[in-house]
């Protein structure tokens, strides 16, 4: 185990950082966009299947809020590897190749372990949070919370004034190391040969150097989520490949891991 995460930290040390203006989530929005402009489908399938996910988990738990809040909070969670085809996109598309459905079925084959196995953590930190937020909802909540008119006023709006901020805190407290965790994680897993704790190494270091524009970033992507689910989820094909192709472009800007060999 030394051993590995001895290796995992010199791979770690050959990426270097690039520092960037806190103007620049802006920059990686509008180049996502233009990504996403090129090469539509991709992106359009994407969002219509999160879309379409959404929809029947509504349509299976209308009733039961108290489950669907913390199923949509938790979606960001694992939204990064959910976009790896189109970080694969985005890759080629940077890289002058052409870009067709072969890519993109390509890059969900089961023959990368490192994807795979984020894959699996990130889900599974998904799954803690559900569950999470379900059993703290059911536990204090002062009624039922069967819609979100409800989960207003008897978590939001409830009296004790506590249950929406322990909601919150204990949702940070897991968002935010598996923000730090997954935010250049997979693009770097994508494009280099490079160790998974090696690329999540990476990942942390460039949170605990650039705080504020990373905090900034997450920001941006909560917010713009949370538009994109809040009219019945119909900006959701829209604004997640968009974002997703602003990540890659994210991990373009701070991260030269030029002295690691790149993947074909």
């Amino acid at each position: 185990m030394a051993a590995s995460m001895k290796t995992a930290a010199e791979q770690a040390g050959a990426v270097r950082l690039r520092v960037q203006p806190l103007s620049r989530p802006g920059v990686w929005l509008r180049a996502g966009w233009q990504d996403f402009r090129h090469c539509p489908g991709p992106g359009l399938l994407h969002g219509a299947l999160a879309w379409l996910f959404g929809f029947v988990l509504l349509q299976g738990a209308a009733d039961r809020f108290w489950l669907l809040a913390g199923a949509f909070t938790g979606f960001l969670l694992v939204a990064p590897i959910v976009a790896t085809a189109l970080y694969a996109v985005s890759r080629a598309l940077q890289q002058g190749r052409s870009v067709g459905w072969r890519l993109v079925v390509e890059s969900w084959r089961p023959n990368h372990p490192n994807l795979m196995a984020f894959g699996l953590l990130l889900g599974l930190a998904g799954t803690g949070w559900v569950l999470t937020s379900a059993a703290l909802i059911t536990a204090w909540a002062p009624a039922p919370v069967n819609s979100p008119m409800d989960f207003v006023r008897l978590v939001v709006l409830a009296q004790d004034g506590w249950l929406f901020e322990a909601w919150l805190l204990l949702g940070a407290v897991l968002a935010a190391p598996v923000f730090a965790s997954s935010v250049l994680t997979i693009p770097l897993l994508l494009d280099r040969r490079i160790g998974l704790w090696a690329a999540v190494l990476v990942s942390w270091r460039c949170v605990v150097d650039l705080p504020v524009l990373m905090a900034l970033w997450a920001a941006c992507l909560m917010g713009l989520t949370a538009l994109a689910m809040a009219p019945a989820l119909l900006g959701l094909p829209v604004l997640l490949p968009i974002l997703a192709h602003a990540s890659w472009h994210a991990y373009q800007d701070l991260v030269d891991a030029s002295a690691v060999p790149q993947r074909t």
